[in-house]
Order: C-alpha cells, then structure tokens, then sequence
C-alpha cells in the first residue's frame, strides 16, 4: 500500500494538480471562478479543460463525464470519449472548454414533477468549479448542477448551493456588526456519518425482497440479536476488515476524508464518519462513500445495504449530519469563545439556530422523510418524529439567566457583560450527553440525527441553511438600526430565547412522557412522510425558499410531488414483492412440508404407530396459518388494485400507508410464523440468523 499522503486525493483534480499543470494567469482566473463565483470565460475553460484531459489520460482515463445528482437521490453519469477525428481517419484525444462547462443529457426519464412533459428532454449539466473533478473507472468526473432548458433545478446540487449563498449573505451582515471586516465568506460544512450493513452476497441474492427492496420484507427474529450489544465497538471481523481497508484507500484516492470506521450495535452493522468538507463537497464524497461502499462490497463477496431497515427487531441504519458554519478565515462561528466579543457573538448564532430550528421544524422533519426512514423513527435506535434540540445543562442554564437577568452561577469563571450577567465560556463535555436528541449541540457543531442512511444530505442542508439564513437576516434588519448595540444585542438573545425555549429539551426523547410534553409544548409531531410532506408545500415554506431564491414555487410543488410518488412507488414495489414471494415461494415452501408430515403421519398409521400427536400437532398449525395467509394475501393484492385508481397524489399516499402497508404488515405476521413451524430444509429463503451472522 502507497503511503497515505501519496495516496490521497491522487484521483482527483485539486488545487495543487491545478497549480502544477495550469499557467499561472489561468490558474489565477480559475481560482477567482471558484472562491467569487466570477463568469469563467471560454478562452480559460479551454485551458482548463485540455489540461485537465492530459492529466486524466495519463491516469488511464479514457472518457469524461458530467457528474450529477438528479432528484433519484442517487448520482447520474453519461460517459463520453475524449476521441476526436482528425480528418484522415485517424483519431485524437480531444476535451474543449465547451464540453467541460456544459452538457447535454437527454434526461428525459428522470424525475421532474411536472417541470417539464417527457417530450421536452433537453436538460443542461453546468460545471460546479467549486467541486473538483475526479477519475473514478477510468473516467473524467465533473461534477455537475442539472437543470431543465427554461432554467428550472432538476437536482439536487442547484438548491444546495443557492442556499449557501443564502447563509453566506445573511451571516456576513451579522459578523459586519461585530466588526469583523476580515472575513468575506461564511462557509456551511458538513460531516455526514455514514452507517451501513455488510451481508454475504450469496445470501443476499436468495431474498428477492433484498434484491428489488433492499430490506427483508419477512423474517422471524433469531435467538440473538443485539441484546448483548457485543457486536458494538468491537474488534473487526476479517472479511470486513479487508473490506474497510481497500473502501479508505479507494475513498482516500478521491479526496474524500474517512476518518473514522467501528462496528455499529446491530450485528453486521458499521459505521464510517469522515472529516468536516464545505457543504456541497461533502454532499459530493457522501454520495461517492455510498457508492463505493456497494461496489468495493461486490468485490469481497458481500453486499452493502443502505436501507434506513433492513432487518426488524434490530437497529436501523441513520446518517448524522454534522453541520457548522465558518468564516474564510477559519473562525468556526459555532465555537464558543474566550472573550466577551467572540461568546456575543456565538450566542446570537445559536439563538439563532434554536429560533430557526423551532419555527421551521416541519421543514426539518421533512427533509428525513422516507418511506424507509418511518421504520426507524421513534424506534429505540434513532430520534422521534418530533424535532427538538439539545443544548445540555449549562448551555441552557446560561440562556436562562439571560433569560431572567439573573447572574449565572457558574464556578472559578470570569464574568461578562452584555447587558446581562452571563458565563463567556463553558467546557465541551457538557454538552454531547443525549444521543436521543435530533438536533443535539456537540461542542461547535449541530449533529441533526434523523437522516436515514440512503438520503443524499443534500435536502437537509438546503433546509437548514436556508431556515437559519432567514433568521440571521432578521437579526441583522434588527440590529442594523440599532442606535444601542450591545444593549439590543441583550435583548435580541434574551428575547429569542424565551420566544423558542419550547424547542430545547434535554431530557430522554424515547419516553412517553416526552411525547405528551412535546403536545403540551405545542410541538409538531408528524409521524409518517404522508403527514410531513405536505409541510413542504405550505405557503410558510414557499415563501422561505422563494424569498432567499433557493427554489421558485414550481421547483417546490415538483420535488413534493416526486417525494409523494417516490413514497408510493416504494411501497407498491414491496407490495407486489411480498405477493410474488409468497405465491412462489413461501406456499410451496408450505405445500411441500405440509405432504412431508402427510406422507410420514401415513406411514406411522400403516405401522401401527397411532403417536402421530407431533405431526397432528405441526399439521393443525400450519394448515391453520396457511388458510391466514391466502385471506391476507388476497385482502394485500385487492389493496394494490384499489391503489390504483386513486388520481389525487396526497389521497394515493394515504391509501398506500393506511391499506395497502397495513394490509403487508398482516401478511408479514403470518409468514413469520410459518418460518417457525415450516423445517429449514423446505424454508428456501435464508433466515435472520443466516444473513446476520454468516459474515466472519
């Protein structure tokens, strides 16, 4: 194995490569491109893009392509060859500027909620500068923003990054009446958790409800499961170990930071956390870590699965969100500081965040909506459906006394003063003490913990930097006026507090006692995606993301209306799954058994052995079961016709989540008995035990 340093970012068109094969005019002008967003002009792209070609060729690429993210949730990529004729039949490698800035992929068969009809295919991949490109398979990688022909945003990247524009603007007005001049950028950053399962691939492809759905669909529980919680930060089983090792060096290749890897709970669970990256590129490296992680898996024998549930009865899967906000010179503004000025000014952003937090957490609640994701919520392995923000003890006790201009009592600290006696500074590990919490506070960062492990983290920021942009900005219109600084300054984070305490809570968000507070509270509580989605189209949320141009109305109701048939479409597919199973497999797993126990019970009375009590006995149950099971099968295939004729999208995702998943959770409950009488030799799908544990 190269070193690491050699290693890392050896794929990928950085800052140094750009300085190494760039004349330093061009390289100039790239640079401002990148950090000012100034109009890249031709005559540099095509400087840009022939040496970014030279470069890729002699790493063994062969094609480019323009890298993106359309509303699937997953990447896109159309591979092109850099040869080019030259006329006397021979060819050339060839990359103009032209074909580096844009492309133009057919696409009309991606998602658009009714931006656009089928026939109208032409869509533009623009080049985001600010992500470098990358060689994956022997192809250039550009990454790429995606939008229709009349300029409408048809992924995922677009949005994200008009919302960092947006908390980039409000947040530089905040930091002006600090007196920072320094700082000409505020930079949102990410660090995406990743958790994931490892299952042999040969068991994996012996459950098509694995193959079509990614999760098991049936499936009686094993006598042990996590109980022990053995599995959790334990030492790393050799299979998965070499695993994890060729995943960094692939990851490390394309710049991507992973830092961390363990066991989760859950056995075959894992877990790999990278380093912090500005909020678009590590959108970028989370979705290339889930690729990765389910091609190098096929290269070990394994299969990596990414459903938020996979399996019942054990942990599911999340994806926490680790996100901060930095200026350009390297001031994390969620740090507190160690004077007056700086812990001011880290109190106004997370009165900030708690206010943004408080007045758009249905917004929040959406962007972890998923079919997959309502498996897991509420569930003793991952937050509940209802937002709320941990901040800890003393965090809390300081806004309190700010709250009721009492002196905090904190021990051998200094005082300051903003109008109010406060504590300028406090230690991190008071803080990251809930790991129930959705949105905890975690020393100089929010760790929002909802995210199911398949999302693309794109969605999540757009909302939070947006929402907390839109809160900065009032804070700055307030304060801007101000003719006593430091005395409305007071009484800004005084009064922002009390108005959205509601939103902090500290205590054990598992309990029933909490969801009866949270009630009490006046707190949402939206427990399926059916009942968070339409929060997306409410004309509060219009007028958030119109008013700071992160999306227009049109681009709002599509990517509702893609998310609502995403929801049926997945659940439809489980559906027609389940029945397919079990008419082809599951009843003739039963038939067969049940002309066993026959036969055998016929030969014990040919015998004279009248002690057949066992074969009655294992008779009666399944014959009963099975007669359960063609009355839930039919009751679950009638559901999936009726679905059909359902027009409007809300009353079809209720339909599904009502009927046709109630009518799967039934027929799930009889199959899993079955597997419990049925002998293993006639079960032909592997079972819990099989697929949990056989990886070694």
């Amino acid at each position: 194995m190269k070193k690491i340093h050699d290693l890392f970012g050896s794929m990928v068109f950085n800052d140094a490569v750009m300085r190494e094969k760039l004349p330093k005019d061009i390289y100039r002008a790239l640079k401002k491109t990148m950090l000012q967003g100034m109009h890249l002009e031709l005559d540099v792209a095509n400087v840009v893009a022939a040496a970014m070609k030279d470069w890729a060729v002699e790493k063994g690429a062969t094609h480019f392509t323009h890298w993106f993210q359309p509303m699937t949730g997953t990447t896109a990529e159309k591979h092109d060859s850099f040869i080019e004729p030259c006329g006397d039949g021979c060819g050339i490698m060839a990359f103009s500027g032209k074909s580096l800035v844009r492309g133009e992929p057919d696409a009309s068969s991606f998602p658009s909620g009714g931006l656009r009809a089928t026939f109208e295919a032409r869509g533009y991949t623009v080049w985001d500068t600010t992500s470098y490109a990358f060689i994956k398979d022997g192809t250039l990688c550009i990454p790429t923003a995606f939008c229709s022909y009349s300029g409408e945003a048809l992924d995922k990247k677009t949005p994200l990054l008009r919302s960092m524009e947006a908390i980039d603007k409000q947040a530089i007005r905040i930091l002006r009446l600090f007196g920072d001049t320094a700082s000409q950028r505020v930079v949102a950053q990410v660090g995406p958790e990743q958790e994931y399962f490892l299952v042999d691939k040969e068991m994996f492809l012996k459950r098509p409800d694995l193959v079509y759905t990614g999760r098991t669909l049936f499936g009686a529980r094993p006598p042990k499961g996590q109980e022990l919680e053995d599995q959790y930060f334990g030492s790393i089983k050799p299979r998965v170990s070499d695993f994890m090792k060729e995943l960094d060096e692939e990851l490390w290749k394309l710049g991507v930071y992973a830092k961390t890897k363990h066991n989760e709970v859950a056995p075959a669970q894992h877990e790999l956390a990278p380093i912090y990256a500005t909020t678009n590129i590590a959108t970028d490296h989370n979705q290339l870590t889930m690729e990765m992680m389910k091609t190098i898996a096929d290269r070990h024998g394994l299969t990596c699965l990414l459903h938020e549930k996979p399996f019942a009865g054990v942990n599911g899967s999340g994806k926490h969100n680790n996100w901060s906000i930095s200026t350009d010179t390297g001031v994390n503004l969620l740090e507190p500081g160690q004077t007056p000025h700086e812990d001011a000014q880290f109190l106004l952003f997370l009165v900030a965040v708690i206010k943004a937090v408080d007045e758009y957490q249905d917004l929040l609640r959406v962007s972890a909506a998923s079919a997959g994701n309502d498996h897991r919520l509420g569930a003793n392995e991952a937050p509940p459906a209802i937002v709320s923000i941990f901040i800890g003890e003393e965090l809390a006790e300081i806004l309190e006394s700010l709250e009721s201009s009492a002196d905090y009592q904190g021990k051998e600290r200094e005082i300051m003063e903003i109008g109010v006696t406060v504590l300028p500074h406090f230690t991190k590990d008071t803080t990251d003490r809930n790991r129930t919490s959705p949105f905890a506070f975690t020393g100089n960062k929010f760790e929002f913990r909802m995210l199911g492990s398949a999302f693309s983290v794109a969605g999540p920021n757009i909302v939070l930097n947006t929402a907390i942009a839109e809160i900065l900005g009032q804070f700055a219109d307030l304060l801007e006026k101000s003719g006593d600084f430091s005395g409305d300054l007071a009484a800004l984070i005084k009064n922002t507090f009390k108005k959205h305490k509601r939103i902090v809570f500290n205590g054990n968000n598992y309990s029933d006692e909490w969801v009866a507070e949270a009630e009490r509270r006046g707190l949402s509580n939206l427990k399926t995606t059916v009942d968070a989605l339409p929060e997306f189209i409410s004309e509060k949320s219009i007028e958030l993301f119109t008013k700071h141009n992160v999306f227009i109305e049109s681009e709002i109701h599509s990517r509702h209306d893609i998310l609502m048939e995403g929801y049926c479409k997945t659940i439809h597919i489980e559906a027609l799954t389940m029945v397919d199973m079990v008419k082809g497999i599951i009843i003739p797993a039963c038939v067969d058994y049940q002309n066993d126990l026959t036969r055998l019970l016929g030969q014990k009375k040919a015998c004279g052995e009248y002690d057949a009590s066992l074969e009655e006995y294992l008779l009666k149950n399944i014959a009963k079961l099975s007669a359960c099971l063609l009355r839930r099968l039919t009751v679950l295939e009638s559901a999936v016709l009726e679905a059909k004729e359902e027009a409007d999208i809300l009353v079809h995702a209720k339909f599904y989540r009502d009927k046709v998943y109630s009518a799967m959770s039934e027929l799930r409950f009889i199959v899993d008995e079955l597997e419990t009488f049925v002998a293993r030799k006639h079960w032909p799908l592997p079972n819990y035990a099989d697929i949990l544990f056989s990886v070694i």
